[in-house]
């Protein structure tokens, strides 16, 4: 069900929440979180689509905060708003404000009257994020704080920026990308020979920061030098490989086609292996799943990225 509610107050739509449930029986109780997804006027439905699917692992409230970039001058203050339950909302309430002239400028008096009471809060920017999200009106509210890189002009440097003004709770899903990876090169380690790395180099595309921080993670666990080698972006994008070299020779991970990844080891047969880009709904319901900060996240964006510049003695310079 989609009750749309033009030029209206937060109050209005508090009271319209209330009524649906009572009427439809559609109630807040189950709710494990608020979702706060802030982004910008005609860009809300991606988001809205991965938030549904994610909603039937973690029923929550989302509430969509869309404004434009820069509102006109002359721009009158107002709200429309939507209200979305049942089929409409996946596992979840949907409530999409769309804010106008100067009523976009207050994003924590948007939606506080509409937060669920006693239950955390994350919000999430799809698109560009706040400089520093964690003291932004909306990321000073919530206890997890979710950017995307990727979607920044410049994604190395919104990664360097993120590790300059890293606070507790903030993640990007640059870094949730990287869950296979990191699974499936940590599994590979574990298996005899237990043997010390003494080289890394990591591929992929220039405007991928995951690849970055891939390299970084890398760096920092196995106190190897890395080269960091990137490829034009209108090629392949993302991550294309990584190459461990041991004494007794080098682990190659390499993602030559899309979704198929070719594991190759020292006197071991070569085998493929799924390793698919993820989906939003992917990431947004793994960042979910801890409300909690990742602690490892923040030794890599802060510690990780910084020793990717200053390389461990002997390292040759990487392609950057």
């Amino acid at each position: 069900m989609i009750v749309d509610l033009p030029d209206t107050t937060t109050s209005a739509i508090s009271k319209a929440l209330v009524k649906i449930r009572e009427e439809g029986g559609a109630v807040a109780l189950g709710r494990v979180l608020t979702l706060v997804i802030a982004t910008t006027l005609g860009d809300e439905e991606e988001a809205i689509e991965a938030a549904n699917d994610a909603s039937r692992e973690h029923p929550m409230r989302v509430i969509v905060l869309s404004r434009r970039p820069e509102p006109a001058a002359d721009e009158q203050a107002r709200i429309d708003a939507q209200i979305r339950v049942g089929g409409d909302a996946g596992a979840s309430e949907v409530v999409v404000l769309r804010a106008y002239g100067p009523a976009a400028t207050d994003e924590e008096g948007l939606v506080m009257s509409l937060l669920l009471p006693d239950a955390p809060v994350v919000v999430w920017w799809p698109r560009e994020a706040p400089e520093v999200p964690s003291e932004s009106a909306l990321g000073r509210i919530a206890q997890r704080r979710i950017t995307d890189a990727a979607e920044h002009p410049d994604p190395v440097k919104a990664l360097a920026t993120l590790g300059r003004t890293y606070k507790p709770g903030d993640t990007d899903f640059a870094w949730t990308r990287l869950t296979l990876w990191r699974a499936q090169l940590a599994a590979v380690l574990d298996q005899p020979p237990y043997e010390p790395v003494d080289r890394i180099a990591v591929t992929g595309s220039s405007d991928s920061p995951s690849t970055e921080l891939l390299a970084a993670w890398l760096r920092l666990q196995l106190d190897a030098p890395v080269e960091l080698m990137t490829t034009d972006a209108r090629g392949s994008t993302g991550i294309h490989g990584v190459v461990l070299s041991r004494a007794s020779g080098d682990i190659r991970l390499e993602r030559e086609q899309p979704g198929i990844a070719t594991l190759v080891q020292p006197n071991q047969p070569s085998h493929d292996i799924s390793l698919p880009r993820r989906s939003l709904r992917d990431c947004l319901a793994e960042e979910l799943r801890r409300l909690d900060p990742d602690d490892l996240f923040g030794e890599v964006v802060q510690k990780g990225l910084a020793l990717l510049e200053a390389p461990a003695p002997g390292a040759g310079s990487g392609e950057r």
